[in-house]
């Protein structure tokens, strides 16, 4: 009699990822840690050191860090704007003089204008996206370098957190409330100015919510400090 076969179970096959890792993916951990990094708390060895404790943190830690290149949604050469890097006087600064990138759409204007303000790292690729963005909707947009006076962007956001880390912060804000007034006046602006800002532009955006009043028409922050109450003594809660 024979005795009946049977077959070994099938076992399951890897399969590779396809799918990007999303935010929804990421353990709070990890997200922790990377807040802690782009705050300056740790470098980037020592957030992909961290990182790697947790299980598949490291490909959660690599999903978070920056790709410009893939990011970038209008190009400076787009056809419907028309962006160059330009100076400004900016006195009680850090140098005197600074530069951003100045991004209006394509006709005559005047346009309403929107200035835009950069993380803890410098004018990135990132938000010169933002200032092009602002563009093809229809503003003059200027998103300034604040490390201008000590060489421009390094092409790194480490590097550019250690060189903005080192500048007097105030000084710092003064070249923002510098680039405002210059954009506010500027030729191609109707005087209707807007601010945006990230991280540390957002708290930026406070600041010149503070310091220009009815100068600045709008502002619209992404993170970033609030004024103390007593530097905003006209304010109230809307």
């Amino acid at each position: 009699m024979t005795e009946p076969t049977t077959a070994a179970a099938p076992q399951p096959v890897a399969q590779p990822l396809t799918q990007p890792v999303t935010q929804i993916d990421i353990d709070q951990r990890v997200l922790d840690l990377y807040d802690e990094y782009c705050h300056g708390g740790i470098d980037r060895r020592e957030f992909l050191r961290r990182a790697s404790l947790v299980v598949g943190g490291l490909a959660m830690a690599q999903a978070l860090l920056p790709r410009y290149a893939l990011a970038q949604t209008i190009s400076f050469t787009d056809t419907r704007i028309k962006a160059q890097y330009v100076p400004y006087p900016s006195p009680g600064g850090s140098s005197g003089q600074m530069r951003g990138c100045l991004v209006q759409p394509t006709g005559t204007g005047p346009f309403p204008a929107v200035l835009v303000v950069h993380e803890n790292r410098g004018l990135n690729p990132c938000i010169e996206d933002v200032a092009r963005r602002a563009a093809v909707e229809g503003f003059l947009a200027l998103a300034p370098d604040g490390l201008f006076p000590v060489g421009g962007y390094p092409g790194n956001d480490d590097d550019g957190r250690t060189l903005q880390s080192g500048l007097d912060q105030a000084r710092l804000r003064t070249d923002m409330l510098n680039g405002a007034r210059f954009l506010k006046s500027h030729e191609l602006s109707t005087g209707k100015l807007g601010a945006t800002g990230f991280c540390w532009g957002g708290s930026t955006v406070n600041f010149l919510a503070v310091a220009l009043g009815p100068d600045l028409q709008a502002g619209c922050r992404s993170t970033g400090r609030r004024p103390r109450p007593r530097a905003c003594p006209a304010s109230r809660p809307r």
